[in-house]
């Protein structure tokens, strides 16, 4: 005899039917992308999860491989840019590598103390195809110790740790450039790069300060292995010549 399913019964096979995932069939995937024509536009990663037909014929099957066709196209153009990207700034960094290392040889070459200041006051900037650059030193007042000599700007003191903010370097872009560093030419300093110089206990803070019109030479982020090399050239150029130890 067969027996009746309670209403208990039949309300829990119901929810189970009802639980059941519903099977996505090819009519409701067409049907969706009919109504959301830019759906592959939008969600260009689903490419990745199609199979296009090898062989075949009509405007539908044209127009998805005209779909793949440009995707690649795009993907090909983004890979040429970064290319091309990487390789303008692989040559752009050897060819200031190479300018760096001709500064320090230069450096290297002086003959005297006056010659060494000219060269980080004069060649230096034409040699690194800036506009300019100065070394700062801080002075008490009345006289810089272990340095006396021209070709060398003079500020208060507790200026450049103001200015560098506990910073061995400091690239800065679209700025207006500081009179007391660059002198009558700071109205043409437009980005600049600070390099703090530690020639010994002895002396006072100092750094070197290049200046250029070019908006965007130095900007914060750039590396500053080169220059900072530079620098702590600089520095025991002047502990030799100073006879500092």
């Amino acid at each position: 005899m067969s027996k009746t399913p309670s209403p208990n019964t039949v309300s829990h096979m119901t929810e189970k039917k009802s639980d059941a995932p519903k099977t996505l069939t090819a009519d409701a995937v067409i049907e969706f992308l009919k109504t959301n024509p830019k759906f592959l536009e939008k969600n260009p990663a689903a490419m990745d999860f199609l199979v296009p037909p090898k062989n075949g014929a009509g405007k539908n099957v044209r127009d998805f491989m005209s779909f793949m066709v440009e995707r690649l196209k795009a993907d090909k153009e983004k890979v040429v840019t970064t290319a091309r990207t990487l390789v303008e700034n692989a040559r752009s960094n050897m060819n200031n590598q190479q300018r760096i290392q001709n500064v320090i040889l230069r450096v290297l070459e002086a003959r005297t103390f006056e010659e060494f200041i000219e060269i980080l006051t004069m060649d230096m900037a034409a040699m690194l195809d800036t506009d300019i650059c100065v070394l700062v030193v801080e002075s008490d007042g009345t006289h810089i110790p272990h340095v006396h000599t021209s070709g060398i700007r003079m500020v208060p003191q507790g200026t450049i740790d103001k200015w560098m903010g506990g910073k061995d370097s400091l690239l800065q872009s679209n700025i207006t450039g500081i009179e007391v560093i660059y002198g009558g030419a700071y109205s043409l300093v437009q980005s600049q790069a600070l390099l703090r110089v530690d020639i010994s206990m002895d002396t006072p803070p100092a750094i070197l300060a290049f200046g250029s019109r070019d908006a965007m030479m130095f900007e914060d982020g750039q590396g500053t292995e080169q220059i900072s090399f530079l620098a702590r050239v600089v520095e025991r150029q002047f502990r030799s010549w100073l006879h500092l130890g």
